[in-house]
Formats: structure tokens, C-alpha cells, sequence
């Protein structure tokens, strides 16, 4: 017989069968115990009372064994162990041994029961059955009433892990998340019910079943205002800026209700009234009812106004390092305006923006990590009010250890040289904020993720150190495409290592798979047809040296087309055109006019061969031209901190691309080309009669009259046709031209997360001279994606949304493109985060366009564009680049045309952001 000593059972008061049918099992196999128990216990007492254990008091005896019985996946010995009881140890039964054994067991979360029975008692010393059962282990979790793309992010986020202990802690948190989540996104009524079963094959494991019925979206029917006279209910409504009635106007911010943003909501009503300067304005009262037919909320506001206050006087105390006028002017208020409480905030310090331009960031910037400035109201007479601000310098501070932390990949050496505060500089929250925009730069890290923490703060030593923890993402890209065009299957296979490491080339170890970390790029790209091949190679090392940010980046690429029938998809291979290329650049970081400017100058080396290779592409088809160029380049760029998703800063860029002006030295009249003998056109062939039955003999000049008939001119070359084809080999055997560009770039942030994108841009390409002409080469072509795919004249394609590709270029007489010598666009976006996470950034935009070019500078006009609008999405995977669709609608005709192009789709490949 064992008697019963103590028992613990979980609360069984949940939402899961399993543990009540678990209950019930329990309770069936014990009740034949308990019966004996109590039917025992009589004979027990009267037959041997002197081994009777008292349950009234207390008694002593020496822990002989403690058995672990009913059916557990632990080990019997560790059970014990985490119980506290060792054999060998006095313990009291009942007593605090026994009970505390029970509540070590009970903590450790894994047990359903808990009980300890007496065995046998033998002299003094006793033995102990501990009978457990443990609580149900989690199978397999399924997620109904939500869509499948949301039903991983739940799992995820609730940690429902396959053999995770179910118990009444998980099922509660499990609950309260899913509701509060559905709840903060406007699903006022979500109810959420989890319940388990067994699991037929193991019984002691559950599956979950989690019912998630969110219902309708509770909105706002009307947010009504009373009491309000200056400000109209529309400019109050406007203030709220998470709680919003409905309107279906609304499109970035949907109307719903939730309680924390309301109460944040509340206080911006009041913030609405101290800029129109009523200080004193509050909200009486308000009330939220809930229109259960409906499924709607209405909301009332009772405000208070007050009286409008004005500035007074401002007086500034406790300043020695900056005078009262310097103060004054980034203050910015003068004695007499309207008061204006959000504004007078603002001027002290920013909160929205950590790099603005007020009182705080003044000190900030220039060491003083330790001042504190308050705006103080010492009087009021009627709507006048005098402040006083008040500044506690405090001593300067100086930065003491800098540490990176999170740097899995990424070498240390890396991260350093971008680091903008230094051990032993004075403190400044501007170098602060640009090291953290120069790390999400370098585009190894996840720049959201950006976080610096101050630690050692030492007002007294005036010290303090900076830990940036960094989380490293895949910088690694990896392009593999297929797809249709020209005739044929067009395949393309390209490998960026944005984070290489040439160094460790030769170290077997560092390869995992390739060597990283050392922040070089490397790229290798290969595509192909029946009627291309292209491959390239290039390599940039951003430190070259090793001791200044100056840029070195080379590449070289190799180009074969044969001549392909569009029609009859037929490729001849005896006819093409190879292009070789190689290029070499160095960029440099200035220090002046600041460090956000960036001079870069490259060297590169074209050659192009045809042969045999007659199209409307050239004039002549046998013969090579050669294009030695030289660029430089001067930008500045301080947007951040995202490279993916910029929200503040600017980008502008100026670049002069120039070649040798030949035609200076080298003593060719090429205005005079056509009159010249070798540049006639001659007969090849076997002698016979023109075209009026007069001789031609081989070698003669020839003359087509507008008809097309051939006459032939003898030995008289001035009045024979000018061969083109020997001419423009001659004018384009050495490539002479400048190109000039400019491009600027903005990002604003309009409303939360909204950003605005404002793009401008200008390309020019001109001759030294004109007698020689601008060259067929390096033109602009403009309209469609902008992808440039295979380029082999070394053409610029623009993006221009909402049109076919290269169709605003303009084009030759029988209507082929020739490409521009100048163009501009002019381009505005809307973007919208939906996620920024390291693992896939995504963005929705929006866009206005207008661009247009020209084939000479005298057709230019800036104002006649062809303009388009539309929408567009874009996924950045780490491993796959930039990847977008966009739906533009063209609103003006192509040329030749009467209507409006309308809509086109354009999809988007590894393009800049």
C-alpha cells in the first residue's frame, strides 16, 4: 500500500481537450488507489500503528530512495536531481522537504502532476514513489481563418516549435498575441480559440489547432469635434494622424481604431491648438461608442480653447560657450509672434529629425554630451508670456572605446575606416549619425538594424564609449535569367560578391564558399543566344592601399554578334561584329567643399571589328572603329541611411566623358573626304555595259542617277558618287567626341514612411568638329525600362515609364533609330515601405514622368515632353538584386502616331534603386 503525501496538478482550466482527457485518465487510474488507500487505512492504524506515518504532525526519517514511476521521456535520475532530494538526507512527512521538491518540479514546466507516495517505511528510514506525468508535446500546429502567406509569420512570432511543452502559459500568450496583433490593425472583434488533440500515433504529443475569426475591420464612422471655434473640425481631424474616419479618397492611411495611437492622437489635438498659440487648450472630455449593426465607431471630442498667447520676452541663461545672439538665430522666435509650443520644442531640440539644425544639436555636435537645455515660462501678463531658456553645459565629453559588434562576415578593418567617431575626439552626435549612414552604405549590413549603444557614461571623466551592433545580410547577388527577344532565347547567368576578399585567394580556409569579408566587389557576367555572346569581369577595391577611401575599379568585356534574319530566324556566321572592352577608374572621397563629394576619373579602351557585317546600324560594314576615352566624374551623395529605401539626402553628379581631339593633329581636311579620289565609288567586277549600254569596265567610277541606274564615269572620279561607307570609316576609325551628363537625385519624407523622390536628368553628346559630325556612337535612346541588355554601339538607353523601349528616340528616314545627341527627364515618386527587412525590402510607388530627346541641339525643347504616369512595385533580395514591375500609362503619341500610347508594362531587373 503507498500513501498519498502531496500532490500538484497544472490548472487545467484551458482550452485544450487533451489535458482534460489526460485529467480524466488520471483521475480513472487513480481511483482504484485512492479507494484501497482509504479502506487500508483503517487495518493500517490498528494492525501496525507503530509504522503509521502521522499526517497531523510531522515526523523524521532518512531518505532511502526516492523511485520515479509512471511513464516519462526523462531520465529517472535527473527527475531527482532537479527535485533537491538526495538519498541519505533527513526529511520530515509530511514537511518542507517534500513540498519544496514539488515546487522545484513545478517550475521546471514540464509536468502535469505531481505526486509523492510512501512506498514502505523500514525502521527509520523511508521510500518514496514520485509518480509524474508530463505535460502534452506540441506535433504539428495548423493556423485556419487567415491567409497562408500570414500563417508562418504566427508560427514564427509565437515560437511554436515542433516538441515545445504545451502548457496553460503558451496557449494564453499564444491567444493574446494573435488578438492584440488583429486588434492593432483594426480587427476590433478577433476572437481567437486554440484547441488539441492527440496525436494518433504518439499519444503523448498534440496537434494544434488555432481558429482565428478577425471579423470585420471596426472603422470610424465620424470623429466629431465640439467646443471649437478657431480651429474647424477638418484641420483637427487632420492632427490625428493614426485615427482617421472613413474616406474613400484615403489610400496610405486606412481608418481604425487603436487605443494606445488614439491617446497619442488626443495630445496631437492639443499640440494643434499651442501652433496657433492657445497654450491653455484642452480636451474637456471624450467618448468612443461602438455601433454593434454597424460594426463602426463614433468618436466626440468636447475641447476647451482658451485664449491665444503671444511671445515675449526670451531670455537665455546659463550660456558661456555661445552667445545670446547666436542662440537667438537658431532659436528663431521673435518677441511678439504668435506662441507656438510646438515650434519653441522644435528650436530646442528635434526629436523627429537627428540632425537638425536647433539649440541642442548645437552642443551636441561640438561635445557637449552632457548639456541640457529647458524653455521655462517665468511670466505671464494678459497674452504675453516671457521665457526663459535655461542651459546646463555641463562638461565637454570625449569618446573613449569603439567597438562593432554583429560583424559575422565582415572584417573589422572594413568597418573601422568608415567609422566617423574616434577614441580621444571630441564627442559629436553629427559624426554619430553619419557613421551609421556610412555603415548602411557599404551595403553588408542591414541598415535598419543600425544600432548604436552608449556605454561608460562618465560625466565626471567626460567620457564615453560607442558599441555599434551591426547585423550582417547576404551581399552576395546572383543573376539567372531566360526569356525571348530578337528571334530567339536570350540566357543570362551573372554573380556579384559585393563583400570579397582578394587577399585570401590562396587561403583554403577563408573559402565558405568563397573568401569575404574584405569589402571588395567582384562580378562576372554571361549571356547569350544563337546570335550574341557577351562576357564580362570586373573588380573594384574601395580602400586601394589600404590607407585613404580612394576607389579602384576595373573591367573588361568581350562582345561577338553574328548578323541575324528577325524574320526568318536565320543567323549567318560569317558576317559580325566583335566589341572589346577594358576600362580602368580611380574615384576619390574630397574633403572639400565637405566629404560627401566624390572625384572620379577612368580611363577606358573600345574596339570595334566588323566584318562583313552590312546593317542599318553602320554605313560600312568591314572595318574598325576605336574609342579611347577619358572621364571625370565630380559627385556628392548624402542620402541614407537605406541604400535600398533612402528617406532624406540627395544625390548629384556631373561627368565629362572626352577623347583626344584628333582632328586637330592629324591633318585630315574631312569636310573635303567626298571630293577625294579614294573615297569614290568604284566598279568590282567583270566588264560589261551600264545601265545605257555603256562600257564598264572593272575599276571604273560609277554614277546612280535618282532612279537607282548605274553609269558608269570612266577615270573621271569629281563627278562619281561619293563611296559612304569609305568615308564614315575613315571619320569613325579613331572615335572623336565629348559627352557631357548631369543627373540629380532627392528623397524626402513627406508623411511617416512616405518618401518623395524628385529625379532630374541631362545628356549631351557633341563633336570638336563638325566637318567630322557627331559620331553614330554613345547616343541616348529613351522610352521603355531603361535595361540595357546587349549594347553594341555603346548606346545609353533611359527609362521613361509608360512607352515601348528606345520608341522617343529619333529615327533615320525609313524610320530606324539613330539615337539622341540630347535629352532631359524629369521624373517624381511616391514610395511606401511594406517591409524593410534584411531578408527582402519591399516597396510600392507611384510616378509622374516627362522626358524627351533630340537629334541635334537645334531641335531642342526643353518644354515639349512626352509624359507619363502610373504605379510600380519593387522586392530587393540580397541573393537576387532589385527585381520590379511597373504599369505606366503613356499619355502623349509616339511619333508618327495620333493617340496616346497608353498603357505598357515594364518589368525591372537589377536596375539602381
Amino acid at each position: 500500500m503507498r500513501l498519498l503525501l502531496v500532490i500538484k496538478k497544472e490548472n487545467v482550466d484551458l482550452e485544450k481537450p487533451v489535458n482534460k482527457l489526460n485529467k480524466f485518465l488520471v483521475l480513472q487510474k487513480r481511483i482504484p488507489q485512492i479507494i484501497c488507500t482509504l479502506l487500508l487505512l483503517g487495518s493500517f492504524s490498528q494492525v501496525k500503528a507503530q509504522e503509521r506515518v502521522p499526517f497531523d504532525q510531522g515526523k523524521k526519517y532518512i531518505l532511502a530512495k526516492v523511485s520515479v514511476v509512471g511513464k516519462i521521456s526523462f531520465n529517472e535520475q535527473t527527475v531527482v536531481t532537479f527535485s533537491g532530494l538526495q538519498k541519505g538526507q533527513e526529511i520530515t512527512v509530511p514537511g518542507e522537504e517534500i513540498s519544496s521538491a514539488i515546487k522545484k518540479l513545478g517550475k521546471l514546466g514540464l509536468f502535469d502532476e505531481i505526486a509523492f507516495y510512501v512506498n514502505k517505511v523500514e525502521n527509520d528510514s523511508i521510500y518514496l514513489d514520485l509518480d509524474i506525468v508530463e505535460l502534452p508535446k506540441l506535433n504539428e500546429v495548423k493556423i485556419v481563418g487567415v491567409k497562408k502567406s500570414k500563417i508562418e509569420g504566427l508560427i514564427k512570432d509565437n515560437n511554436l516549435t515542433k516538441n515545445k511543452i504545451v502548457n496553460e502559459n503558451l496557449i494564453t500568450t499564444t491567444k493574446n498575441y494573435i488578438e492584440n496583433k488583429y486588434k492593432k490593425e483594426g480587427f476590433y472583434n478577433t476572437k481567437v480559440t486554440i484547441t488539441n488533440t492527440p496525436d494518433t500515433i504518439n499519444g503523448h504529443q498534440v496537434n494544434m489547432l488555432v481558429r482565428i475569426d478577425k471579423g470585420d475591420k471596426v472603422k470610424i464612422s465620424n470623429i466629431d469635434f465640439t467646443g471649437n471655434k478657431q480651429l474647424t473640425d477638418t484641420q483637427l481631424r487632420a492632427a490625428m494622424k493614426d485615427t482617421k474616419q472613413k474616406n474613400f479618397i484615403r489610400v496610405f492611411k486606412a481608418s481604425k481604431f487603436i487605443p494606445e495611437k488614439y491617446k497619442t492622437d488626443l495630445e496631437k489635438v492639443i499640440a494643434a491648438y499651442k501652433e496657433k498659440g492657445y497654450r491653455d487648450a484642452r480636451i474637456i472630455y471624450d467618448s468612443v461608442k461602438y455601433n454593434k449593426q454597424k460594426n463602426t465607431l463614433a468618436i466626440n471630442i468636447n475641447v476647451e480653447e482658451g485664449n491665444k498667447y503671444y511671445f515675449g520676452n526670451i531670455k537665455f541663461l546659463g550660456n558661456t560657450v555661445y552667445s545670446d545672439q547666436l542662440l537667438s538665430r537658431y532659436l528663431g522666435i521673435k518677441k511678439g509672434e504668435t506662441y507656438n509650443g510646438v515650434l519653441l520644442e522644435k528650436r530646442i531640440a528635434d526629436k523627429t529629425k537627428p540632425d537638425a539644425e536647433d539649440i541642442t544639436n548645437l552642443y551636441q555636435n561640438n561635445g557637449y554630451l552632457f548639456s541640457n537645455i529647458n524653455a521655462v515660462e517665468v511670466k505671464t501678463v494678459n497674452d504675453t508670456i516671457d521665457f526663459e531658456i535655461r542651459v546646463t553645459e555641463g562638461p565637454i565629453a570625449y569618446f573613449n572605446k569603439i567597438t562593432v559588434v554583429g560583424n559575422d562576415k565582415t572584417n573589422d578593418h572594413v568597418i573601422y575606416r568608415e567609422l566617423r567617431t574616434k577614441p580621444g575626439e571630441k564627442y559629436s552626435k553629427e559624426q554619430l549619425v553619419r557613421t551609421i549612414r556610412e555603415i548602411g552604405q557599404l551595403g553588408f549590413f542591414d541598415p535598419e538594424a543600425i544600432d548604436p549603444k552608449f556605454k561608460n557614461v562618465d560625466a565626471g571623466a567626460g567620457t564615453v564609449d560607442i558599441e555599434y551592433n551591426v547585423v550582417e545580410k547576404g551581399s552576395s547577388q546572383v543573376e539567372l535569367q531566360g526569356g525571348y527577344g530578337g528571334g530567339g532565347f536570350i540566357g543570362t547567368l551573372g554573380l556579384s560578391f559585393n563583400n570579397f576578399s582578394a587577399r585570401n585567394i590562396f587561403n583554403k580556409e577563408s573559402y565558405k564558399p568563397l573568401p569575404m569579408g574584405d569589402g571588395q566587389k567582384v562580378a562576372l557576367r554571361l549571356q547569350g543566344s544563337t546570335y550574341f555572346q557577351t562576357y564580362s569581369l570586373s573588380f573594384s577595391e574601395p580602400w586601394f592601399g589600404g590607407k585613404k577611401p580612394v576607389q579602384f575599379s576595373s573591367s573588361i568585356s568581350y562582345s561577338k554578334q553574328f548578323l541575324n534574319n528577325f524574320v526568318t530566324r536565320t543567323v549567318d556566321r560569317s558576317k559580325s561584329f566583335n566589341i572589346f572592352t577594358v576600362q580602368v577608374g580611380l574615384a576619390k572621397r574630397l574633403t572639400v567643399p565637405d566629404d560627401y563629394f566624390v572625384l572620379s576619373q577612368s580611363v577606358s579602351y573600345q574596339h570595334y571589328d566588323l566584318n562583313n557585317y552590312n546593317t542599318g546600324l553602320f554605313t560600312f560594314g568591314n572595318g574598325a572603329s576605336r574609342n579611347l576615352a577619358y572621364t571625370i566624374g565630380l559627385s556628392r551623395s548624402n542620402k541614407g541611411v537605406n541604400p535600398i529605401f533612402p528617406t532624406y539626402g540627395s544625390e548629384f553628379s556631373i561627368s565629362a566623358k572626352v577623347t583626344p581631339p584628333y582632328s586637330l593633329f592629324n591633318g585630315i581636311d574631312y569636310g573635303d573626304l567626298q571630293n577625294q579620289k579614294e573615297y569614290k565609288t568604284q566598279y568590282t567586277g567583270a566588264n560589261r555595259s551600264d545601265d545605257f549600254g555603256q562600257p564598264l569596265n572593272n575599276g571604273d567610277y560609277i554614277k546612280t542617277d535618282s532612279s537607282g541606274r548605274v553609269t558608269s564615269v570612266g577615270s573621271d572620279y569629281a563627278s562619281a558618287d561619293t563611296d559612304v561607307a569609305k568615308v564614315d570609316q575613315k571619320k569613325y576609325n579613331w572615335l572623336e567626341y565629348y559627352k557631357v551628363k548631369f543627373k540629380g537625385d532627392w528623397y524626402t519624407k513627406v508623411y511617416g514612411k512616405l518618401v518623395l523622390r524628385t529625379l532630374t536628368e541631362f545628356g549631351f553628346l557633341g563633336a570638336y568638329n563638325q566637318q567630322r559630325g557627331v559620331i553614330p556612337f554613345e547616343r541616348f535612346y529613351l522610352g521603355g525600362d531603361g535595361m540595357a541588355n546587349y549594347n553594341m554601339d555603346g548606346r545609353e538607353n533611359v527609362q521613361l515609364r509608360g512607352y515601348p523601349n528606345n520608341s522617343l528616340t529619333p529615327v533615320n528616314s525609313v524610320g530606324d533609330p539613330i539615337g539622341a545627341t540630347i535629352y532631359n527627364k524629369f521624373s517624381m515618386e511616391l514610395r511606401y515601405p511594406i517591409t524593410l527587412k534584411a531578408s527582402a525590402s519591399i516597396y510600392a510607388l507611384t510616378f509622374l514622368e516627362a522626358g524627351s530627346s533630340y537629334p541635334t541641339f537645334k531641335d531642342y525643347n526643353p518644354f515639349d515632353l512626352n509624359r507619363s504616369a502610373g504605379a510600380g512595385l519593387r522586392v530587393f533580395m540580397p541573393a537576387f538584386g532589385l527585381l520590379g514591375i511597373d504599369f505606366g500609362y503613356g499619355f502623349d503619341a509616339l511619333p508618327g502616331q495620333t493617340k496616346p500610347n497608353g498603357w505598357e508594362t515594364h518589368f525591372i531587373i537589377g536596375q539602381q534603386f
